[in-house]
């Protein structure tokens, strides 16, 4: 099994794919790596051999920041947006989309599950 960057490859997938469950490699990163190293993309991760995989690795390590160093980094940035106290950095504080999308129908993924009306009880209808 390969282990790059803290992370289990998948067994049964071609490497293109699996180098995609690294946090911070997409398919265009992961087809770059493996275009500059001159692996086929339709390998399965089970059949790299071990100097293919420390080469990947080497080139992961040098030239791409993933993982824990990168969830670092996003994190830290929406910290400063949030410091700074701009609109950006307000929605994220308060939980709301931050990028112009709509509130108020739809972006209970952000806001959470839709919270009950609470009704009085001694208002009846006047007749």
């Amino acid at each position: 099994m390969a282990r790059i960057s803290g992370v289990d490859l998948p067994k049964k997938k071609r490497i293109e794919i699996g180098l995609t469950y690294i946090y911070g490699i997409g398919r265009s990163s992961s087809r770059r790596i493996l275009n500059q190293l001159d692996i086929n993309l339709d390998t399965d991760t089970d059949q790299l051999t071990e100097s293919q995989i420390n080469s990947i690795r080497k080139v992961i390590d040098n030239k791409y920041k993933v993982e824990g160093e990168l969830r670092t980094e996003v994190s830290m940035n929406i910290k400063r947006l949030m410091d700074l106290g701009c609109y950006r950095g307000l929605r994220h504080r308060r939980s709301l989309p931050v990028r112009g999308q709509r509130t108020s129908t739809n972006a209970r993924t952000r806001k959470g599950p839709k919270r009950a009306a609470v009704k009085k009880k001694g208002a009846a209808r006047k007749k």
